[in-house]
Protein backbone atom coordinates (compact mmCIF):
# COMPACT_ATOMS: atom_id res chain seq x y z
CA UNK A 1 0.00 0.00 0.00
CA UNK A 2 2.79 2.89 1.00
CA UNK A 3 4.40 1.90 -2.58
CA UNK A 4 1.32 2.67 -4.46
CA UNK A 5 0.64 5.44 -2.66
CA UNK A 6 4.87 6.52 -3.23
CA UNK A 7 3.97 6.35 -6.91
CA UNK A 8 0.82 8.29 -6.74
CA UNK A 9 2.54 11.06 -5.27
CA UNK A 10 5.72 11.09 -7.87
CA UNK A 11 3.19 10.87 -10.61
CA UNK A 12 1.36 13.93 -8.89
CA UNK A 13 4.74 15.75 -8.59
CA UNK A 14 5.86 15.00 -12.08
CA UNK A 15 2.65 15.66 -13.35
CA UNK A 16 2.44 19.23 -11.04
CA UNK A 17 6.35 19.85 -12.84
CA UNK A 18 4.82 19.63 -16.24
CA UNK A 19 2.46 21.73 -16.03
CA UNK A 20 4.10 24.44 -14.18
CA UNK A 21 6.65 24.56 -16.74
CA UNK A 22 4.67 24.31 -20.15
CA UNK A 23 2.65 27.61 -18.05
CA UNK A 24 6.41 28.98 -17.87
CA UNK A 25 7.11 28.68 -21.35
CA UNK A 26 3.78 30.19 -21.68
CA UNK A 27 5.07 33.26 -20.29
CA UNK A 28 8.13 33.06 -22.08
CA UNK A 29 6.13 33.36 -25.23
CA UNK A 30 4.42 36.31 -24.28
CA UNK A 31 7.46 38.10 -23.76
CA UNK A 32 7.49 37.91 -20.39
CA UNK A 33 11.16 36.73 -19.80
CA UNK A 34 12.04 37.66 -16.45
CA UNK A 35 8.62 36.51 -15.16
CA UNK A 36 9.47 32.92 -16.08
CA UNK A 37 13.17 32.87 -14.83
CA UNK A 38 12.24 34.33 -11.91
CA UNK A 39 8.49 31.17 -11.48
CA UNK A 40 11.12 28.42 -12.56
CA UNK A 41 13.86 29.55 -10.63
CA UNK A 42 12.32 28.90 -7.32
CA UNK A 43 11.97 24.86 -7.87
CA UNK A 44 14.98 24.84 -9.89
CA UNK A 45 16.86 22.87 -6.93
CA UNK A 46 14.42 20.38 -6.12
CA UNK A 47 12.91 19.46 -9.48
CA UNK A 48 14.29 18.15 -13.46
CA UNK A 49 12.24 19.63 -15.60
CA UNK A 50 11.68 23.11 -13.23
CA UNK A 51 15.65 23.19 -13.74
CA UNK A 52 15.98 22.48 -17.24
CA UNK A 53 13.26 24.64 -18.90
CA UNK A 54 15.47 27.36 -16.57
CA UNK A 55 18.66 25.66 -18.36
CA UNK A 56 17.11 25.84 -22.22
CA UNK A 57 15.80 29.60 -21.91
CA UNK A 58 19.57 30.71 -20.57
CA UNK A 59 20.54 28.81 -23.49
CA UNK A 60 18.73 30.55 -25.59
CA UNK A 61 19.49 33.51 -24.71
CA UNK A 62 23.58 32.57 -24.88
CA UNK A 63 22.71 31.16 -28.34
CA UNK A 64 21.67 34.79 -29.44
CA UNK A 65 23.85 36.98 -27.82
CA UNK A 66 27.70 35.06 -27.80
CA UNK A 67 28.37 36.56 -24.53
CA UNK A 68 30.68 35.10 -22.43
CA UNK A 69 28.85 35.55 -19.05
CA UNK A 70 25.83 34.18 -20.99
CA UNK A 71 27.51 31.53 -22.05
CA UNK A 72 28.92 30.86 -18.67
CA UNK A 73 25.63 31.14 -17.01
CA UNK A 74 24.09 28.91 -18.93
CA UNK A 75 26.69 26.46 -18.49
CA UNK A 76 26.68 26.62 -14.63
CA UNK A 77 22.57 25.96 -15.03
CA UNK A 78 23.06 23.26 -17.39
CA UNK A 79 25.69 21.09 -15.44
CA UNK A 80 23.03 21.40 -11.87
CA UNK A 81 20.14 20.58 -14.42
CA UNK A 82 22.28 17.40 -14.88
CA UNK A 83 22.82 16.79 -11.39
CA UNK A 84 19.08 17.19 -10.46
CA UNK A 85 18.34 14.87 -12.91
CA UNK A 86 21.34 12.13 -12.28
CA UNK A 87 19.15 12.20 -8.68
CA UNK A 88 16.12 10.87 -10.14
CA UNK A 89 17.94 8.22 -12.53
CA UNK A 90 17.41 4.55 -11.98
CA UNK A 91 19.72 3.45 -9.46
CA UNK A 92 21.52 0.11 -11.04
CA UNK A 93 22.76 -2.58 -8.91
CA UNK A 94 26.02 -4.98 -10.28
CA UNK A 95 23.03 -7.70 -10.24
CA UNK A 96 20.83 -5.44 -12.50
CA UNK A 97 24.03 -4.37 -15.41
CA UNK A 98 24.50 -7.78 -15.44
CA UNK A 99 20.81 -8.69 -16.19
CA UNK A 100 20.71 -6.14 -18.67
CA UNK A 101 23.87 -7.47 -20.79
CA UNK A 102 22.16 -10.70 -20.98
CA UNK A 103 18.72 -9.58 -21.41
CA UNK A 104 18.75 -5.89 -22.38
CA UNK A 105 16.20 -3.23 -20.74
CA UNK A 106 12.60 -2.91 -20.96
CA UNK A 107 10.81 0.28 -19.78
CA UNK A 108 8.71 -1.94 -17.36
CA UNK A 109 12.21 -1.89 -15.58
CA UNK A 110 11.96 1.95 -14.82
CA UNK A 111 9.25 3.74 -12.95
CA UNK A 112 8.34 7.15 -15.14
CA UNK A 113 9.82 9.14 -12.92
CA UNK A 114 13.05 7.67 -13.72
CA UNK A 115 12.30 7.16 -17.83
CA UNK A 116 11.44 10.84 -17.34
CA UNK A 117 15.00 11.89 -15.74
CA UNK A 118 16.40 9.77 -18.59
CA UNK A 119 15.49 11.63 -21.27
CA UNK A 120 15.83 15.08 -19.47
CA UNK A 121 19.63 13.80 -18.37
CA UNK A 122 20.59 13.25 -22.02
CA UNK A 123 18.92 16.72 -23.23
CA UNK A 124 21.08 18.30 -20.60
CA UNK A 125 24.07 16.42 -22.28
CA UNK A 126 22.85 17.49 -25.56
CA UNK A 127 22.39 21.10 -24.27
CA UNK A 128 25.97 21.05 -22.69
CA UNK A 129 27.60 19.97 -25.38
CA UNK A 130 26.22 22.99 -27.38
CA UNK A 131 27.32 25.12 -25.00
CA UNK A 132 31.29 23.57 -24.58
CA UNK A 133 31.33 24.58 -28.50
CA UNK A 134 31.03 28.08 -27.73
CA UNK A 135 32.61 28.53 -24.36
CA UNK A 136 36.78 27.07 -24.89
CA UNK A 137 39.19 27.91 -26.82
CA UNK A 138 41.19 24.56 -27.34
CA UNK A 139 40.52 21.14 -28.57
CA UNK A 140 40.03 20.02 -25.20
CA UNK A 141 36.59 21.37 -25.41
CA UNK A 142 35.81 19.84 -28.43
CA UNK A 143 36.44 16.44 -26.87
CA UNK A 144 35.01 17.30 -24.07
CA UNK A 145 31.77 17.99 -26.19
CA UNK A 146 31.92 15.20 -28.27
CA UNK A 147 31.76 12.82 -25.20
CA UNK A 148 28.43 14.39 -24.05
CA UNK A 149 27.27 14.13 -27.92
CA UNK A 150 27.93 10.81 -28.00
CA UNK A 151 26.88 9.73 -24.21
CA UNK A 152 23.26 11.72 -25.38
CA UNK A 153 23.59 10.01 -28.71
CA UNK A 154 23.39 6.36 -27.42
CA UNK A 155 21.21 7.27 -24.76
CA UNK A 156 18.15 8.57 -26.80
CA UNK A 157 18.69 5.68 -29.14
CA UNK A 158 18.46 3.51 -26.23
CA UNK A 159 15.24 4.93 -25.33
CA UNK A 160 13.70 5.03 -28.56
CA UNK A 161 13.89 1.29 -28.63
CA UNK A 162 13.21 0.57 -25.20
CA UNK A 163 10.37 2.84 -25.59
CA UNK A 164 9.14 0.40 -29.09
CA UNK A 165 9.29 -2.74 -27.01
CA UNK A 166 6.01 -4.69 -26.15
CA UNK A 167 6.45 -3.87 -22.21
CA UNK A 168 5.48 0.04 -22.95
CA UNK A 169 4.72 1.73 -19.87
CA UNK A 170 2.07 4.65 -20.68
CA UNK A 171 2.00 6.82 -17.38
CA UNK A 172 -0.44 9.87 -17.38
CA UNK A 173 3.19 12.28 -18.49
CA UNK A 174 4.32 9.39 -20.60
CA UNK A 175 3.14 11.87 -23.95
CA UNK A 176 5.99 14.15 -22.52
CA UNK A 177 8.78 11.12 -22.31
CA UNK A 178 8.04 10.33 -25.64
CA UNK A 179 8.28 14.15 -27.08
CA UNK A 180 11.26 14.28 -25.38
CA UNK A 181 12.63 11.45 -27.33
CA UNK A 182 11.48 12.23 -30.71
CA UNK A 183 12.92 15.84 -30.21
CA UNK A 184 16.64 14.24 -29.63
CA UNK A 185 16.31 11.28 -31.93
CA UNK A 186 14.77 13.83 -34.59
CA UNK A 187 17.82 16.41 -34.05
CA UNK A 188 20.61 14.04 -34.41
CA UNK A 189 18.62 11.85 -37.35
CA UNK A 190 18.28 15.20 -38.83
CA UNK A 191 21.70 17.22 -38.42
CA UNK A 192 23.91 13.71 -39.39
CA UNK A 193 22.33 13.51 -42.42
CA UNK A 194 23.12 16.91 -43.68
CA UNK A 195 26.31 16.75 -42.73
CA UNK A 196 29.04 16.54 -46.10
CA UNK A 197 30.32 12.69 -46.35
CA UNK A 198 34.08 12.89 -45.32
CA UNK A 199 32.88 13.85 -41.95
CA UNK A 200 29.57 11.47 -41.83
CA UNK A 201 32.36 8.75 -42.43
CA UNK A 202 34.39 9.32 -39.79
CA UNK A 203 30.78 9.63 -37.15
CA UNK A 204 29.57 6.29 -38.56
CA UNK A 205 32.96 4.58 -38.08
CA UNK A 206 32.15 5.72 -34.15
CA UNK A 207 28.73 5.01 -33.97
CA UNK A 208 27.21 7.39 -35.40
CA UNK A 209 24.03 7.07 -37.97
CA UNK A 210 21.63 9.58 -39.75
CA UNK A 211 18.35 9.52 -41.40
CA UNK A 212 17.01 12.70 -42.49
CA UNK A 213 13.38 11.53 -43.40
CA UNK A 214 13.17 9.74 -40.34
CA UNK A 215 14.57 12.66 -38.55
CA UNK A 216 12.08 15.41 -39.91
CA UNK A 217 9.20 12.91 -39.28
CA UNK A 218 10.40 12.15 -35.90
CA UNK A 219 10.19 15.86 -35.62
CA UNK A 220 7.16 16.42 -37.27
CA UNK A 221 5.41 13.93 -34.61
CA UNK A 222 7.11 15.54 -32.17
CA UNK A 223 5.58 18.80 -33.23
CA UNK A 224 2.04 17.58 -33.44
CA UNK A 225 1.79 16.18 -29.35
CA UNK A 226 0.25 18.19 -26.84
CA UNK A 227 3.58 17.57 -24.92
CA UNK A 228 6.27 19.64 -23.48
CA UNK A 229 8.39 19.41 -25.76
CA UNK A 230 6.20 20.07 -28.83
CA UNK A 231 7.35 23.80 -28.70
CA UNK A 232 11.06 22.77 -28.97
CA UNK A 233 9.99 20.71 -31.76
CA UNK A 234 8.31 22.94 -33.99
CA UNK A 235 10.12 26.27 -33.21
CA UNK A 236 13.95 24.86 -32.68
CA UNK A 237 14.18 22.49 -35.56
CA UNK A 238 11.36 22.53 -37.80
CA UNK A 239 11.88 26.21 -37.79
CA UNK A 240 14.91 26.60 -37.57
CA UNK A 241 15.27 23.97 -40.57
CA UNK A 242 13.23 24.79 -42.88
CA UNK A 243 13.79 28.36 -42.64
CA UNK A 244 17.53 29.19 -42.04
CA UNK A 245 19.38 25.59 -41.98
CA UNK A 246 18.17 24.76 -45.48
CA UNK A 247 19.33 27.61 -46.59
CA UNK A 248 22.59 28.41 -44.99
CA UNK A 249 23.62 24.83 -44.98
CA UNK A 250 21.82 23.61 -48.20
CA UNK A 251 20.40 24.66 -51.53
CA UNK A 252 17.22 26.55 -50.20
CA UNK A 253 14.55 23.90 -50.54
CA UNK A 254 13.64 24.24 -47.23
CA UNK A 255 9.19 23.80 -46.76
CA UNK A 256 8.25 26.66 -46.31
CA UNK A 257 4.37 25.68 -46.57
CA UNK A 258 5.24 23.43 -43.77
CA UNK A 259 7.07 26.03 -41.62
CA UNK A 260 3.51 28.43 -42.16
CA UNK A 261 1.64 25.35 -40.89
CA UNK A 262 3.25 24.94 -37.57
CA UNK A 263 3.81 28.31 -36.97
CA UNK A 264 -0.10 29.68 -37.46
CA UNK A 265 -1.03 27.95 -34.38
CA UNK A 266 1.61 29.58 -32.19
CA UNK A 267 1.20 33.22 -33.99
CA UNK A 268 -2.41 33.08 -33.51
CA UNK A 269 -1.74 32.50 -29.80
CA UNK A 270 0.82 34.56 -29.29
CA UNK A 271 0.54 37.28 -31.63
CA UNK A 272 2.95 39.66 -29.99
CA UNK A 273 4.76 36.63 -29.41
CA UNK A 274 8.69 38.35 -30.43
CA UNK A 275 9.71 34.98 -31.56
CA UNK A 276 7.09 33.53 -33.40
CA UNK A 277 7.34 37.24 -35.22
CA UNK A 278 10.65 36.88 -36.01
CA UNK A 279 9.98 33.72 -37.35
CA UNK A 280 6.77 34.89 -40.00
CA UNK A 281 8.97 37.76 -41.20
CA UNK A 282 11.46 34.85 -41.90
CA UNK A 283 8.67 32.92 -43.70
CA UNK A 284 7.91 36.04 -45.54
CA UNK A 285 10.99 37.17 -46.86
CA UNK A 286 11.80 33.59 -48.10
CA UNK A 287 8.50 33.89 -50.04
CA UNK A 288 10.25 37.26 -51.59
CA UNK A 289 7.93 39.26 -49.70
CA UNK A 290 10.44 41.98 -48.52
CA UNK A 291 8.04 44.67 -47.42
CA UNK A 292 5.65 42.13 -45.31
CA UNK A 293 8.91 41.00 -43.93
CA UNK A 294 10.41 44.47 -43.20
CA UNK A 295 6.75 45.06 -41.08
CA UNK A 296 6.86 41.73 -39.16
CA UNK A 297 10.42 42.26 -38.44
CA UNK A 298 9.60 45.63 -36.89
CA UNK A 299 6.79 44.41 -35.19
CA UNK A 300 8.84 42.24 -33.33
CA UNK A 301 11.29 44.92 -31.98
CA UNK A 302 8.50 46.61 -31.03
CA UNK A 303 6.69 43.74 -29.12
CA UNK A 304 9.23 43.80 -26.44
CA UNK A 305 12.70 45.85 -24.97
CA UNK A 306 13.69 43.34 -22.72
CA UNK A 307 15.44 40.77 -25.00
CA UNK A 308 17.77 42.55 -27.15
CA UNK A 309 18.80 39.70 -28.95
CA UNK A 310 15.49 39.15 -30.55
CA UNK A 311 15.97 42.87 -31.82
CA UNK A 312 19.72 41.45 -33.45
CA UNK A 313 18.51 38.73 -34.96
CA UNK A 314 16.06 41.13 -36.54
CA UNK A 315 18.38 43.82 -37.96
CA UNK A 316 20.39 41.28 -39.29
CA UNK A 317 17.04 40.14 -41.23
CA UNK A 318 16.91 43.99 -42.23
CA UNK A 319 19.65 44.46 -43.10
CA UNK A 320 19.42 41.28 -45.64
CA UNK A 321 15.64 42.86 -46.65
CA UNK A 322 17.32 46.33 -47.78
CA UNK A 323 20.18 45.17 -49.42
CA UNK A 324 17.76 42.62 -51.91
CA UNK A 325 16.12 46.45 -52.33
CA UNK A 326 19.63 48.29 -53.07
CA UNK A 327 18.53 50.71 -50.33
CA UNK A 328 22.13 50.86 -49.14
CA UNK A 329 22.03 53.78 -46.79
CA UNK A 330 18.64 51.59 -44.60
CA UNK A 331 21.33 48.65 -45.16
CA UNK A 332 23.99 50.26 -43.79
CA UNK A 333 22.04 51.39 -40.58
CA UNK A 334 21.27 48.22 -39.86
CA UNK A 335 24.76 46.82 -40.21
CA UNK A 336 25.45 49.90 -37.67
CA UNK A 337 23.48 48.97 -34.85
CA UNK A 338 24.40 45.51 -34.98
CA UNK A 339 28.14 46.39 -34.80
CA UNK A 340 27.42 48.88 -31.44
CA UNK A 341 25.32 46.48 -29.92
CA UNK A 342 25.83 42.81 -30.92
CA UNK A 343 28.56 40.46 -29.57
CA UNK A 344 28.18 37.90 -32.11
CA UNK A 345 30.60 39.30 -34.72
CA UNK A 346 32.15 43.11 -34.96
CA UNK A 347 34.46 42.48 -37.71
CA UNK A 348 31.58 40.79 -39.90
CA UNK A 349 29.41 44.08 -38.94
CA UNK A 350 32.07 46.67 -39.41
CA UNK A 351 32.79 44.78 -42.91
CA UNK A 352 29.46 44.87 -43.93
CA UNK A 353 29.40 48.36 -42.73
CA UNK A 354 32.10 49.21 -45.32
CA UNK A 355 30.56 47.37 -47.78
CA UNK A 356 27.59 49.40 -47.87
CA UNK A 357 29.57 52.71 -47.92
CA UNK A 358 31.20 51.30 -51.07
CA UNK A 359 27.89 50.89 -52.55
CA UNK A 360 26.79 54.78 -52.16
CA UNK A 361 26.78 57.01 -54.98
CA UNK A 362 29.49 59.87 -55.11
CA UNK A 363 27.53 62.74 -54.03
CA UNK A 364 25.65 60.91 -51.45
CA UNK A 365 26.45 61.67 -47.82
CA UNK A 366 28.52 59.25 -45.76
CA UNK A 367 26.86 58.72 -42.37
CA UNK A 368 28.67 59.94 -39.77
CA UNK A 369 31.37 60.84 -41.77
CA UNK A 370 33.29 57.62 -41.97
CA UNK A 371 35.12 56.04 -44.90
CA UNK A 372 35.07 52.63 -46.08
CA UNK A 373 38.62 51.95 -46.54
CA UNK A 374 39.55 52.82 -42.86
CA UNK A 375 36.56 50.23 -41.70
CA UNK A 376 37.80 48.09 -44.31
CA UNK A 377 41.11 48.36 -42.35
CA UNK A 378 39.65 47.87 -39.13
CA UNK A 379 38.31 44.48 -39.82
CA UNK A 380 41.37 42.39 -39.16
CA UNK A 381 41.68 43.67 -35.80
CA UNK A 382 37.96 42.78 -34.45
CA UNK A 383 38.37 39.11 -34.87
CA UNK A 384 37.43 36.93 -32.42
CA UNK A 385 37.25 32.86 -31.31
CA UNK A 386 34.66 31.06 -30.75
CA UNK A 387 36.01 27.25 -29.62
CA UNK A 388 39.54 28.17 -30.83
CA UNK A 389 38.53 29.15 -34.22
CA UNK A 390 36.95 31.90 -36.07
CA UNK A 391 34.07 32.19 -37.34
CA UNK A 392 34.63 31.48 -41.53
CA UNK A 393 32.17 34.82 -41.73
CA UNK A 394 35.02 36.81 -40.34
CA UNK A 395 37.86 34.95 -42.05
CA UNK A 396 36.11 35.51 -45.45
CA UNK A 397 35.71 39.00 -44.24
CA UNK A 398 39.42 39.64 -43.30
CA UNK A 399 40.84 37.81 -46.50
CA UNK A 400 38.57 40.55 -48.83
CA UNK A 401 39.60 43.46 -46.52
CA UNK A 402 43.76 42.31 -47.20
CA UNK A 403 43.63 44.25 -50.67
CA UNK A 404 42.99 47.60 -48.32
CA UNK A 405 46.10 47.24 -46.09
CA UNK A 406 48.11 48.51 -49.36
CA UNK A 407 48.67 52.35 -49.30
CA UNK A 408 47.23 52.65 -52.62
CA UNK A 409 44.64 50.25 -51.99
CA UNK A 410 42.47 48.53 -54.69
CA UNK A 411 38.36 48.45 -54.09
CA UNK A 412 36.16 45.68 -53.70
CA UNK A 413 34.01 45.38 -56.74
CA UNK A 414 30.54 44.58 -55.08
CA UNK A 415 31.49 43.45 -51.56
CA UNK A 416 27.46 43.64 -50.41
CA UNK A 417 26.32 41.44 -53.22
CA UNK A 418 29.06 39.01 -52.62
CA UNK A 419 28.26 38.19 -49.25
CA UNK A 420 24.88 38.15 -49.98
CA UNK A 421 25.86 34.76 -51.82
CA UNK A 422 27.52 33.56 -49.03
CA UNK A 423 24.13 33.45 -46.71
CA UNK A 424 22.89 32.10 -49.97
CA UNK A 425 20.48 35.70 -50.96
CA UNK A 426 19.83 34.93 -53.99
CA UNK A 427 17.54 32.09 -53.13
CA UNK A 428 15.44 34.75 -52.03
CA UNK A 429 16.09 37.78 -54.30
CA UNK A 430 15.06 35.23 -57.23
CA UNK A 431 11.54 35.64 -55.76
CA UNK A 432 11.14 38.64 -56.60
CA UNK A 433 11.73 39.54 -60.60
CA UNK A 434 11.65 43.46 -60.16
CA UNK A 435 14.23 43.01 -57.65
CA UNK A 436 16.27 40.75 -59.34
CA UNK A 437 16.08 42.62 -62.38
CA UNK A 438 17.36 45.73 -61.12
CA UNK A 439 20.57 43.63 -59.23
CA UNK A 440 21.26 42.26 -62.35
CA UNK A 441 21.34 45.93 -63.53
CA UNK A 442 23.69 46.52 -61.17
CA UNK A 443 25.76 43.64 -61.92
CA UNK A 444 26.50 45.01 -65.25
CA UNK A 445 27.41 48.26 -64.27
CA UNK A 446 30.25 46.47 -62.31
CA UNK A 447 30.78 44.35 -64.96
CA UNK A 448 31.62 47.62 -67.16
CA UNK A 449 33.50 49.05 -64.49
CA UNK A 450 35.90 46.63 -64.58
CA UNK A 451 36.45 46.24 -68.16
CA UNK A 452 37.70 49.91 -67.67
CA UNK A 453 40.19 48.74 -65.61
CA UNK A 454 41.64 45.94 -68.38
CA UNK A 455 45.09 46.24 -68.85
CA UNK A 456 46.18 47.63 -65.18
CA UNK A 457 49.31 45.24 -64.22
CA UNK A 458 49.23 46.47 -61.05
CA UNK A 459 45.65 44.98 -60.25
CA UNK A 460 45.88 41.39 -59.14
CA UNK A 461 42.37 40.89 -58.35
CA UNK A 462 40.80 42.03 -61.96
CA UNK A 463 40.13 38.44 -62.70
CA UNK A 464 38.55 37.34 -59.43
CA UNK A 465 36.73 40.71 -59.72
CA UNK A 466 35.44 39.71 -63.05
CA UNK A 467 34.67 36.00 -62.15
CA UNK A 468 32.88 36.93 -59.26
CA UNK A 469 30.28 38.93 -61.20
CA UNK A 470 29.95 36.33 -64.02
CA UNK A 471 28.80 34.24 -60.71
CA UNK A 472 26.29 36.53 -59.55
CA UNK A 473 24.75 37.67 -62.73
CA UNK A 474 24.61 33.95 -63.89
CA UNK A 475 22.10 33.70 -60.36
CA UNK A 476 20.07 36.89 -61.80
CA UNK A 477 19.87 34.82 -65.29
CA UNK A 478 18.80 31.83 -63.51
CA UNK A 479 16.12 33.10 -61.45
CA UNK A 480 14.93 35.63 -64.61
CA UNK A 481 14.43 32.25 -66.68
CA UNK A 482 17.85 32.76 -69.05
CA UNK A 483 19.37 29.42 -68.67
CA UNK A 484 21.48 29.33 -71.34
CA UNK A 485 22.90 32.95 -70.21
CA UNK A 486 23.37 31.60 -67.12
CA UNK A 487 25.11 28.75 -68.16
CA UNK A 488 27.47 30.73 -69.94
CA UNK A 489 28.01 32.85 -66.60
CA UNK A 490 28.79 29.97 -64.87
CA UNK A 491 31.43 27.93 -67.42
CA UNK A 492 33.15 31.83 -67.21
CA UNK A 493 35.00 30.73 -63.81
CA UNK A 494 36.23 27.42 -64.26
CA UNK A 495 37.38 28.26 -67.86
CA UNK A 496 39.32 30.90 -66.05
CA UNK A 497 40.63 28.66 -63.06
CA UNK A 498 44.04 29.34 -63.73
CA UNK A 499 44.01 32.96 -63.94
CA UNK A 500 42.00 33.21 -60.09
CA UNK A 501 45.03 34.45 -57.60
CA UNK A 502 42.69 34.58 -54.74
CA UNK A 503 39.61 33.70 -54.74
CA UNK A 504 39.71 30.02 -55.20
CA UNK A 505 35.72 29.72 -53.51
CA UNK A 506 34.77 31.03 -56.96
CA UNK A 507 35.61 27.54 -58.53
CA UNK A 508 34.41 24.74 -56.80
CA UNK A 509 31.03 27.13 -56.49
CA UNK A 510 30.11 28.26 -59.82
CA UNK A 511 30.59 23.97 -60.62
CA UNK A 512 27.72 23.89 -57.66
CA UNK A 513 25.50 26.82 -59.35
CA UNK A 514 25.84 25.06 -62.70
CA UNK A 515 25.45 21.05 -61.24
CA UNK A 516 22.04 23.06 -59.88
CA UNK A 517 21.19 24.60 -63.25
CA UNK A 518 21.57 21.41 -65.00
CA UNK A 519 19.19 19.41 -62.02
CA UNK A 520 16.97 22.31 -62.95
CA UNK A 521 16.87 21.58 -66.69
CA UNK A 522 16.49 17.62 -66.75
CA UNK A 523 20.84 16.95 -66.97
CA UNK A 524 21.06 14.99 -63.41
CA UNK A 525 24.26 12.78 -65.12
CA UNK A 526 26.30 16.02 -65.96
CA UNK A 527 24.93 17.61 -62.79
CA UNK A 528 26.31 14.81 -60.43
CA UNK A 529 29.85 14.85 -62.36
CA UNK A 530 29.94 18.86 -61.84
CA UNK A 531 29.07 18.20 -58.04
CA UNK A 532 31.65 15.12 -57.35
CA UNK A 533 34.30 17.35 -59.20
CA UNK A 534 33.72 20.62 -56.51
CA UNK A 535 33.39 18.33 -54.08
CA UNK A 536 36.60 16.25 -54.60
CA UNK A 537 39.19 18.31 -56.53
CA UNK A 538 38.75 21.63 -54.55
CA UNK A 539 40.04 22.72 -50.56
CA UNK A 540 41.44 25.11 -48.32
CA UNK A 541 39.83 27.91 -50.06
CA UNK A 542 36.96 30.26 -48.24
CA UNK A 543 33.99 29.25 -46.51
CA UNK A 544 34.55 25.65 -47.54
CA UNK A 545 32.79 23.67 -45.11
CA UNK A 546 29.27 25.72 -46.12
CA UNK A 547 29.59 24.68 -49.55
CA UNK A 548 30.54 21.21 -48.97
CA UNK A 549 26.83 21.38 -47.07
CA UNK A 550 25.52 22.48 -49.97
CA UNK A 551 27.11 20.21 -52.26
CA UNK A 552 25.62 17.42 -50.44
CA UNK A 553 22.48 18.52 -50.36
CA UNK A 554 22.66 18.83 -53.92
CA UNK A 555 23.93 15.37 -54.48
CA UNK A 556 20.91 14.19 -52.11
CA UNK A 557 18.65 15.83 -54.35
CA UNK A 558 20.12 14.51 -57.57
CA UNK A 559 20.29 11.14 -56.49
CA UNK A 560 16.95 10.74 -55.73
CA UNK A 561 15.66 11.65 -59.17
CA UNK A 562 14.74 8.45 -61.01
CA UNK A 563 17.18 8.02 -63.83
CA UNK A 564 15.58 9.55 -66.88
CA UNK A 565 13.39 12.56 -65.21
Amino acid sequence: MRRSCDVRQVNSDLKSSLSECMTALDMFLNNKFQEALSFLQAKSKDSMYHILTYAIILEMQAMMTFDTQDIMNAGTTMKAAQAVCQRFRKKSTVADSFNNLVHGQSLDQFTEEEIHAEVCYAECLLLRAALTFLQDENMVSFIKGGIKVRNSYQTYKELDSLQKSSNHITGESHCHFEGGVKLGVGAFNLTLSMLPTRILRLLEFVGFSGNKEYGLRQLQEGAADHSFRALLCTLLLLLCYHTFMSFVLGTGKGNIEEAEQLLEPYLNRYPKGAIFLFFAGRIEEIKGNIDLAIQRFEECCEAQQTWKQFHHMCYWELMWCFTYKQQWKMAYFYADLLSKESSWSKATYVYMKAAYLSMFEEDDTKPFGEDEVKLFRQVPSLKVKIAGKSLPTEKFAIRKTRRYQAQNPVSLSIPPLEMMYIWNGYAVLGKQRDLTEKMLLTLKRAEENLKGHEGATENDFLRDDQCLVQLLKGLCFKYLDMMDKAEECFKYIPANEKKIKYDEYLIPNALLELALLYLQTDRREEAIKLLENAKHNYKNYSMESRTHFRIQDALLHARSIPNGC
